[in-house]
């Protein structure tokens, strides 16, 4: 795999990985005020860094409407999400981590290991092809499998399917929905959404209750079967 671009920063490499990540599980373009508010900056420094984006020919950008990057920067989001996604397979799988503490230390890490190390540790795992979570890891050569997957919150009422994955945005519900017993590939089957706005009844492996929109809202389910 070929080393970093010089022009690569760890603040370019972590918006280029945030503005990709954005559109991995849902079509909806990322927009300025959007990233501002995942990377928790002030809107009026990510316009500047956005316009250093796309002048190193990384992101095009429409005023006030959605970033997005060019073949270059998708690149580059790609190689840091096999590093990011790499290192939080390798801490809960070598080290103990639980699914829910690992996405800080990755943060850390992505930006200091080299490609050595990294290819060292996909050796080690034996190659895999998706993280703790379930968000697939691309491979060296940057290509990348996306399973096929329907939100846990608009699966229609009778629908059954494996988990494939659950977002890490929330460390504090990962946790949650890991002590219900959500994992990936444990089986969801939708029951039915309670009457006036309320929770969704669903079966996890046989065992029934509720769900809030939130939790809902953080599962997808292989879309295979229904």
């Amino acid at each position: 795999m070929q080393e970093r671009s010089a022009i690569a920063s760890s603040a370019t490499e972590d918006y280029v990985k945030v503005i990709y990540s954005h559109t991995e599980w849902q079509p909806e373009p990322i927009t300025s005020s959007v990233l501002a508010a995942r990377l928790g900056l002030a809107p009026s420094s990510v316009t500047e860094m956005v316009k250093k984006l796309a002048a190193a020919g990384l992101a095009t950008h429409v005023p006030y409407g959605a970033v997005t990057l060019t073949s270059e920067g998708r690149s580059l989001a790609l190689r840091m999400l096999r590093r990011h996604r790499l290192i939080e397979t390798w801490l809960v799988e070598s080290f103990g981590y639980g699914w829910d503490e690992v996405h800080d230390e990755a943060e850390v890490l992505e930006h200091a290991v080299s490609d050595r190390f990294l290819e060292a540790i996909a050796g080690k795992l034996g190659h895999p092809l998706r993280d703790p979570h379930g968000d697939p890891i691309p491979r060296a050569d940057g290509s990348v499998e996306q399973p096929d997957a329907v939100l846990l919150a608009d699966a229609p009422d009778g629908f059954s399917g494996p988990v494939v994955r659950i977002s890490d945005r929330d460390p504090a519900l990962l946790q949650y929905l890991g002590d219900q017993g959500f994992a990936l590939d444990s089986v969801v089957t939708v029951v039915e959404r309670r009457p006036f706005g309320g929770a969704l009844a669903v079966r996890l492996d046989g065992a029934g209750f509720d769900l809030g929109d939130e939790a809902t809202r953080a599962v997808w389910l292989g879309a295979g079967s229904s």
